[in-house]
């Protein structure tokens, strides 16, 4: 096994606000699938690990469950246009030791807490 994760679902109270809010935050197009009760935006993944957003009746969006970290080129200007579409700033742009990269934590626009990464530069 490459990696321990190898699906992510963030849950959303509004589907088609939180496709428009990730979709503008990350610059992607998610793929709608409704799945029965549950309503999907996957975010396009190849062989790695994928994930959506889900919308049903089990799903709650909380700022206090798992903090999933989402992989950015420039946390900067992915923490620029969360804001910029009503994210708030949980832990601003903080740069790792070591060589490990950046990273920086947001509310999204269903309550969540995501966090961002960017590996460090080679150099």
């Amino acid at each position: 096994m490459s990696n321990v994760i190898h699906w992510f679902e963030i849950p959303c109270a509004d589907l088609d606000r939180a496709s428009a809010f990730y979709e503008g935050v990350f610059g992607v197009t998610l793929r709608r699938e409704p799945m029965g009760a549950v309503e999907m935006a996957v975010f396009p993944y190849g062989d790695g690990v994928g994930g959506a957003l889900v919308q049903g009746p089990q799903f709650q969006p909380s700022a206090h469950g798992v903090l999933p970290y989402l992989g950015v080129s420039d946390v900067a200007a992915a923490l620029a246009r969360a804001t910029e579409r009503g994210a708030a700033v949980l832990m601003p742009l903080t740069t790792l030791p070591d060589g490990i990269g950046d990273i920086a934590v947001f509310r999204d626009s269903e309550g969540n807490s995501i966090g961002i990464h960017a590996e460090a530069a080679a150099g």
